[in-house]
């Protein structure tokens, strides 16, 4: 399986039932209360508080509580001052992890994810000391029903995308980051809000596998994605499609 594709082993996130919903949508609130405060308190206005407002929704959050925190970000408050704040390392096996935060205390979140690469295998590095094995890309993901693949193709070709993976998850249509936002608009003038528009990190090396090391890697993404300031991990290893069913069974 590629280390890129979504929903595999570049991000690596678990379904969140119970605490774990709750735990995921304290992290959209934080991505929608950022994502105001960058910009207008408008989604039709903010194409990252849009993006952050459809991945909400998608993820069944009540239009009210997002209405709630758009508001509570325009006017402003004692402890929603979040940082966007980027952490790099390695996990075991020599696996490079980038971990995107978002924290209203640096030191606090630091020394946190610090003790969770220790624990685990891993080692917490300095900044750019892993980003170099990595590609920045702008990404789009629409569901199938969105459009055909080609007109999928297309569309996002015509609007200055690099390129356009679509399968039984949907479409994710990936370009560079100069050009993101014009490919975001484009798309979305022709195909609507997209399910998630935002800049990840994208391998581009990767280290092969087994069963029994993933498993080792995946418990470390596990428990940093748990973390209730972590809102992305990216990996740059791969293992085999049938190896990572059973893994995430």
């Amino acid at each position: 399986m590629a280390g890129h594709s979504h929903a595999k082993n570049i991000m690596h996130r678990k379904a969140a039932q119970g605490a774990k919903k709750a735990r995921a949508f304290g992290k959209l609130i934080r991505e929608i209360t950022v994502s105001a405060k960058a910009g207008l308190p408008d989604p039709a206005m903010n194409p990252r508080l849009r993006a952050a407002v459809k991945a909400a929704l998608t993820s069944n959050m009540t239009r009210d509580t997002i209405d709630r925190a758009i508001k509570r970000a325009a006017v402003g408050g004692p402890g929603e001052d979040y940082q966007e704040v980027r952490y790099e390392g390695y996990g075991p096996y020599g696996v490079a992890v980038i971990v995107e935060a978002l924290t209203d205390n640096r030191n606090r979140t630091g020394g946190d994810l610090r003790s969770i690469f220790a624990k685990n295998g891993g080692a917490l590095g300095e900044s750019n000391s892993v980003a170099f094995q990595f590609e920045r890309k702008g990404v789009l993901r629409y569901p199938v029903a969105a459009a055909s693949a080609d007109t999928m193709l297309e569309a996002a070709i015509e609007a200055g995308a690099e390129d356009v993976e679509s399968g039984e998850e949907g479409h994710e249509v990936s370009c560079a980051v100069e050009d993101f936002a014009a490919v975001r608009d484009a798309l979305e003038a022709k195909f609507g809000t997209a399910e998630a528009a935002k800049l990840e990190w994208w391998p581009s090396t990767t280290i092969d596998l087994d069963e029994e090391r993933a498993r080792d890697v995946l418990k470390l993404l596990d428990i940093l994605d748990d973390h209730d300031d972590v809102q992305n991990v990216y990996a740059n290893f791969e293992v085999d499609a049938a190896a990572m069913e059973r893994l995430s069974a």
